[in-house]
């Protein structure tokens, strides 16, 4: 029963994914998969950052640092030619083991970049080893100063992206090639692929989903909902309660870069605006919007939510919204617009008896 609980849900979700593209092939509006693609790799964030806020305890306004970090590196590694520093020990390393490849620019040049696969393993590395150091003191910290610490983190990946040549400054990098994840199959923004690349993001999402719930409902997630609880009844039962907070940091962070590597890919370049404050608050609102321990909830705002944004429906209000839906969570639903609506039913029943 708790296998079938688990997993029901997920199988529905995948059922509604095809259905959504066989519709938009039905209907003629394929155009539709752009945004939906797009919004998937956005939700593998807030899912990540879910676990952590919902579960662990722990808020961050620097998310957006991570996935910039993962698709910075990414675009940067695969993009920048690297021939002045063939002859190099340890580039020769990197060709012997295949993580080099020779290709075209535009204009015909020879270039040396990092395949996809290395360049992409290497962002989530450094993303991953950012975080944990981060993680180490920052987590030590609770409430607001926390949050100020993440959001200065989130600054400096912002102020590094935009002032540093080998990330394109403020014009970020663009032409960044596809990410041939396998022969035949490869990320990238081609509208002959648009189907290809919906379902690849779906599938990274559902991946994402599937090691998260079994995260949160092994041994590790019953620490995290102690620790979420109380963190001083979660120590006096014997939770290492700093351990379980900065594994769940590095997790989400991960999340994040992974994210932002194939996002960049799909978009073909990165901008410094990926890794601006309100995309972390926008994160946060989503999370918060969703229930912040309600990983369903959390996915279902991310997607709807980020879909709206990106078909441009709140023009150009579109930060201003998100600023105004935390706002307003936090003051009337903290639990999620979910958990609101189920406690509206039951006070109404109860007013009916």
């Amino acid at each position: 029963m708790e296998f079938l609980k688990r997993y029901l849900p997920i199988a529905g979700l995948l059922i509604i994914i095809i259905s959504v593209q066989l519709l938009t092939r039905a209907t003629d509006t394929a155009y539709y998969l752009t945004q939906l693609t797009m919004a998937a790799y956005y939700s593998l964030v807030i899912i990540g950052l879910c676990v952590l806020m919902g579960y662990a305890g722990q808020i961050s306004l620097g998310h957006a640092g991570f996935f910039a970090i993962g698709g910075y590196l990414s675009a940067a590694l695969t993009s920048n030619d690297f021939s002045a520093y063939q002859e190099t020990t340890i580039m020769q390393f990197m060709d012997k083991v295949g993580f080099l490849v020779q290709r075209q620019s535009l204009y015909g040049e020879a270039l040396l970049n990092f395949h996809p696969w290395p360049a992409c393993i290497i962002a989530v590395t450094v993303a991953i080893i950012i975080a944990f150091i981060l993680g180490i003191p920052v987590l030590k910290l609770k409430g607001h100063y926390l949050a100020m610490a993440t959001l200065g983190f989130g600054i400096i990946i912002f102020r590094i992206g935009l002032a540093a040549e080998f990330f394109g400054e403020a014009d970020g990098i663009s032409e960044v090639p596809p990410f041939q994840l396998f022969p035949g199959i490869s990320v990238n923004g081609d509208f002959a692929d648009r189907v290809q690349n919906y379902y690849i993001a779906w599938g990274l999402l559902l991946l994402g989903l599937i090691l998260l719930l079994n995260l949160i409902h092994s041994r590790v997630g019953r620490a995290l909902r102690s620790i979420h609880g109380s963190e001083e009844a979660a120590e006096a039962i014997g939770v290492n309660t700093a351990r379980y907070k900065l594994y769940t940091f590095v997790i989400s962070a991960a999340f994040a870069a992974v994210a932002g590597s194939f996002l960049t890919h799909y978009n073909g370049g990165i901008g410094p605006s990926e890794a601006s404050v309100i995309k972390s608050v926008r994160y946060v609102a989503i999370v918060a919007v969703g229930g912040m321990a309600n990983l369903w909830g959390a996915l279902i705002m991310g997607i709807l939510l980020n879909f709206m944004s990106l078909r441009g429906m709140f023009g150009t209000y579109d930060d201003a919204v998100f600023g105004a839906i935390l706002i307003l969570i936090m003051l009337f639903a903290p639990q999620g617009i979910l958990s609101l609506r189920i406690k509206n039913i039951f006070r109404s029943r109860k007013t009916d008896s």
